[in-house]
């Protein structure tokens, strides 16, 4: 007996969850595998699994990586990341503070895998400097990479899939997002100053050492700085006001790549090449897999078993959503989970009443679960990801059970603020 559409789908689905899990098959190909298969088999014809790629985050991720590489060629970073241990006066409590508050400030207005790629090296070598372990810095780094950005419409991944799915302005994602995001912030550092006060010690030795870097040199080129640090300051400019004058975030991302590329007449080879391609095709092929699910009615109906599951409350499905993203975004990446629970959030919002404000604090539940939930374990984000690679090339690898230690505490704190924030701000009045 041949499969019907809806299984097909969830059978392709899970194939391809199941191999981005197991890393196996790099994750993008397994993606790219699971469009071919939906395609394939008929599941969605051609136009429409070309219609179900999200063009808006595409290109908006593709303008703010070519932002952000060609601003970290100038070396402006690692001149941060110096910066801030000599201005901690070489305490290793204080650096570590201080790397992590930076590391979340860059997340909330580049992507935070970029950040934490520019950060990272650095961090290396004054961990080495100060004599401490570089693995509860790098941990803490990318943790705090998470947390910050969550707090803009671009800081991270799944934001950018809600925002463009949801139709939010930055400035309004930002508002009514980032007061709780910046106050879950606060309380992760509390936690990491009192997690790390026995290895984070320091010494008259350890802070001479620090004092000692040279960061003069580490701006390579100044001119270039200060055009890309303009651009990037009208770039956000364009995303606070992008409403008002009638653009798509994607739009302002690329008129701000495009003007980087000519006002600096960068080789248009060389600015594209560094684009992380296999993260937008990740996308391509998630959004036709996804849109699998969609059209042959799964995901709405897994929207309305929410809904029954929530009593018909707004708190319950709120909590709900929180609450579960946290958990499955630290078991799985949290992009993909993102991407699968936009049309079940919508399904929810419309069975709840439809209104613009039940839809858009689920948004909010959304977003906050999605990103602070990928703190929970070391494959829970892309960043984390990544900084387990760096530390292992260093020679200092993270095991999946180190990250738990601080994982999973980070994880219950924050989301825990995140729900009183959210029931306090949306719903308890």
């Amino acid at each position: 007996m041949p499969l019907t559409d809806p299984q097909l789908a969830v059978a392709i689905f899970a194939i391809a969850y199941a191999l981005i899990i197991s890393e196996r098959v790099h994750k993008t190909t397994a993606a790219l595998a699971g469009a071919v298969a939906v395609i394939a088999l008929k599941v969605l014809d051609t136009e429409q699994a070309w219609e179900a790629v999200d063009l808006n985050v595409i290109f908006l991720l593709a303008g703010m990586m070519i932002i952000a590489n060609t601003t970290a060629t100038t070396g402006v970073f690692q001149w941060i990341a110096v910066r801030a241990a000599k201005l901690a006066r070489g305490n290793p409590m204080g650096v570590l503070l201080l790397l992590c508050a930076v590391t979340a400030t860059l997340s909330a207005f580049l992507d935070n895998v970029t950040t934490v790629v520019l950060v990272a090296p650095v961090t290396i070598v004054v961990a080495e400097t100060m004599g401490v372990r570089l693995v509860p810095m790098l941990i803490a780094e990318a943790i705090a990479s998470n947390i910050g950005g969550t707090v803009t419409l671009i800081g991270d991944p799944p934001n950018i899939l809600i925002g463009s799915y949801a139709g939010l302005s930055f400035l309004e994602f930002t508002t009514e997002v980032g007061p709780g995001a910046v106050l879950a912030l606060v309380a992760y550092l509390a936690f990491v100053r009192w997690q790390s006060r026995k290895e984070m010690r320091g010494s008259a030795e350890t802070a001479a050492r620090v004092l000692a870097l040279e960061e003069a040199g580490l701006i390579t080129d100044p001119r270039l700085l200060r055009i890309c640090l303009g651009v990037l300051a009208v770039t956000i400019a364009g995303f606070l006001v992008h409403s008002t004058f009638g653009y798509e975030p994607s739009a302002v991302a690329l008129m701000g790549a495009t003007a980087l590329l000519l006002i600096t007449r960068k080789d248009p080879h060389e600015a594209l090449r560094d684009v992380e391609w296999s993260t937008l095709f990740f996308f391509v092929g998630l959004f036709v897999v996804v849109q699998g699910l969609d059209h042959t009615g799964v995901l709405e109906r897994v929207g309305e078993l929410a809904a029954d599951a929530s009593g018909g409350s707004l708190l319950t499905a709120t909590m709900l959503i929180l609450w579960l993203s946290a958990v499955l975004s630290g078991v799985i990446d949290n992009i993909p989970y993102t991407a699968t629970m936009l049309p079940v959030v919508r399904t929810l919002g419309d069975d709840l009443g439809g209104n613009d404000s039940t839809a858009k604090v689920l948004w909010w539940a959304l977003a906050m679960g999605a990103d602070l939930g990928g703190n929970l374990t070391v494959i829970g984000a892309s960043a984390n990801v990544l900084v387990s690679n760096l530390a292992a090339r260093a020679g200092q690898p993270i095991t999946f059970w180190e990250w738990l230690k601080q994982g999973v505490p980070a994880t219950i704190i924050t989301i825990a603020i995140s729900a009183l924030y959210l029931w306090l701000r949306f719903l308890a009045f």
